[in-house]
């Protein structure tokens, strides 16, 4: 082993994985690949536990049984939404920077629990909207902040897919309230609409369920007021043989078929257009007006993994090298705006929304 080796593995962090299901996997994947940390423990009581940790680290039942032997670097919470505050409560307990999966709780009562400890411990708490580490994302943003679509008018969304009766059978709760897209997908979404439009000022919104008929919703239609005054629609259904979303689109997770050449959001402003993720710009050279043609441009791109740069910055965040880019007020905006989308779709009528500050 070379002098740079050992000093890189004397320098790596120690992260433990609390939860070993589909997104614990990938965290524990992606730990392995990292130059940046190792990893030291895994919890979970579930039989593919023994297998995702790989026989190499030790394996807990409980992450209070993991906290009272020791005392990793950072932890990484993928457990079910509903452990989310207590197990980072746990963490901040024990001084200890975690990053959450989202949603970063079960209802906004309970995050802003977790709000309030962070910011009295000042211990760290990065919440895992993944996207916002995205390449893809990350240049979107900037194009927007730079002024080369004006000021922005409207925006237009999709997250349009098919999941097959499979998906249902292995987890009947899944076809009840609670288990539709509004929670299980939209979250994504309206992180990305916020990192690209800003706040969200009110929403309006119809649901249906007509197509599968389950208790739960599989469409739904959105209507949303930001605070800068433009308007956007965005369509979510899981129920759509349609190729209009981010996991269809971004070529960022390549277990989900790929259609490189659709979009999943239109943003359209005052002196340009930009379609995302092909990233295709369209601005006018001279006068604006539709008998003119635009200048079309694709904006270069170099694409990685969001979860693997989503764990480097969580490294700098345990080092105190950065502020956490989701933070858990971040979580919690992302969160209000599902919960207002539910009552909307359910009241019929326009929810306005009261930000965190």
């Amino acid at each position: 082993m070379t002098h740079n080796a050992t000093e890189n593995q004397r320098s790596a962090l120690s992260l433990a994985v609390v939860g070993a299901g589909l997104i614990g996997r990938s965290h524990i994947d992606t730990i392995e690949r990292s130059r940046h940390c190792v990893l030291s423990a895994v919890v979970d009581t579930s039989p593919q536990a023994r297998s995702a940790s790989g026989k190499r680290v030790p394996l807990f039942s409980t992450l209070e049984d993991l906290l009272s032997v020791s005392r990793p670097d950072g932890i990484i919470i993928a457990t079910p939404n509903s452990v989310h505050v207590e197990q980072g409560l746990a963490c901040l307990e024990a001084g200890i920077p975690c990053l959450i999966e989202k949603p970063v709780a079960e209802t906004v009562d309970e995050g802003l629990e977790l709000l309030e400890a962070e910011t009295r411990s000042g211990i760290p708490i990065l919440i895992g909207h993944h996207r916002a580490h995205s390449p893809i994302m990350l240049e979107a943003q900037r194009i927007v902040e730079s002024g080369r679509l004006g000021t922005l008018v409207a925006v237009s969304g999709h997250a349009t897919f098919y999941k097959p009766d499979s998906y249902f059978d292995a987890a009947p709760w899944r076809t009840k309230p609670g288990g539709g897209p509004i929670l299980i997908n939209l979250i994504h979404e309206v992180h990305n609409l916020r990192m690209l439009c800003g706040e969200i000022h009110s929403v309006q919104a119809l649901a249906s369920n007509e197509t599968r008929n389950f208790p739960v919703e599989d469409t739904v239609a959105i209507i949303l007021r930001f605070e800068s005054g433009a308007l956007g629609t965005f369509l979510l259904s899981d129920a759509a043989a349609s190729a209009k979303s981010w996991e269809q689109t971004s070529l960022e997770n390549r277990s989900y078929a790929a259609y490189p050449e659709e979009d999943c959001y239109h943003l359209a402003g005052t002196l340009g257009s930009l379609d995302v993720p092909t990233m295709r710009l369209r601005t006018y050279p001279g006068e604006r007006s539709w008998w003119q043609p635009f200048d079309q441009a694709r904006v270069p791109l170099e694409r990685s993994d969001p979860l693997e740069a989503q764990l480097e910055h969580f490294c700098a965040v345990i080092r105190h090298q950065v502020e956490p880019r989701v933070s858990v007020r971040d979580g919690l905006e992302n969160l209000k705006v599902i919960e207002a989308i539910a009552e909307a779709a359910a009241a019929g009528t326009r929810v306005p929304l009261a930000h965190t500050r």
